[in-house]
């Protein structure tokens, strides 16, 4: 049996498993089983497969048959050009998350006076994508990243010693709404990927059997850390000249979310950020010298 022959077989019974992207999850989970690119694959499609191929190709698949992540298989997940370790402790980096990177940066370079030191705070930090990506992307910075599992701890503080970040980034273990005022003091920006999923809403079945719950279920329709973590957010930085903070959203948030901020913090400058399918992703609120 060749590589093709394996590579084609997989991906007809991804079909059949109903896998959204079988082709491509193919091609990642043998190139990972044989230490090859996806190009590589394609160079070389006549390759004898022995039977040790063969086993560590069939395990991989059979993983993902099961409706395992991708990312939990291969135990890495790129996030804003930067590589993150991850396993069944932490949320999987999504693409949509990368909107809270750029509208950051987009502030920071408005608003912040070149050279000044920066500081940031990731509420739930999670693998650390933010609070890593941040670190890399602003010069003279300083993140705290906040997370109340230890476990995801464990991965994130990793993720900044590969990313070359660990000297930035300071790792606390603590729920959001017992943290020390002090740790907001001096801090102009909040960012955060809450949990805010629903118990009622649509999930896909991969996610919710796979994917920490404690990372992505929130009561009161998936707001109610929302409206909390961003509250103390808001206390913390009364009397700042400039504040900007930035929550990860569900797309049906829009709506209550306009009116929380129309009822608690009418002063400062409340809106949206659509994702790449076009749905409200971020909420902003912020303050402007």
């Amino acid at each position: 049996m060749t590589l093709k022959d394996v590579l084609d077989k997989s991906t007809q019974f991804f079909k059949q498993k109903k896998i959204e992207s079988p082709r491509l999850d193919a091609e990642l989970l043998l190139g990972h089983a044989l230490s090859m690119e996806r190009m590589q694959l394609y160079l070389n499609f006549d390759r004898p497969m022995s039977e040790g191929d063969l086993s560590q190709c069939r395990e991989l698949v059979k993983r993902r048959s099961t409706g395992e992540p991708v990312a939990y298989i291969l135990g890495e997940k790129e996030f804003y050009g930067l590589s993150f370790k991850v396993n069944k402790d932490v949320l999987i980096p999504r693409p949509e998350t990368e909107h809270i990177v750029d509208e950051t940066l987009l502030w920071v370079k408005n608003n912040c006076i070149e050279g000044e030191k920066v500081k940031i705070i990731d509420l739930g930090t999670g693998s650390g994508c933010l609070a890593i990506s941040l670190a890399k992307k602003i010069k003279n910075c300083e993140v705290v990243a906040v997370d109340i599992s230890e476990e995801a701890l464990v991965v994130a503080k990793k993720n900044a010693e590969i990313n070359q970040v660990s000297s930035q980034v300071t790792f606390l273990r603590s729920d959001v709404l017992k943290l020390d005022p002090e740790v907001f003091k001096g801090a102009c920006i909040v960012v955060s990927n809450p949990p805010y999923v629903g118990a009622s809403d649509y999930i896909e079945a991969g996610v919710k059997a796979h994917e920490p719950h404690i990372a992505l279920f929130a009561e009161d329709e998936g707001l109610r850390l929302i409206y909390d973590w961003s509250q103390r957010a808001i206390n913390e930085a009364k009397g700042r000249n400039n504040f900007f903070m930035a929550f990860e959203i569900g797309d049906e948030h829009r709506e209550k979310l306009t009116e929380f901020a129309k009822n608690k913090f009418s002063n400062l400058g409340a809106r949206f950020v659509k994702d790449y399918s076009g749905l409200d992703r971020v909420f902003i609120v912020s303050k402007n010298s």
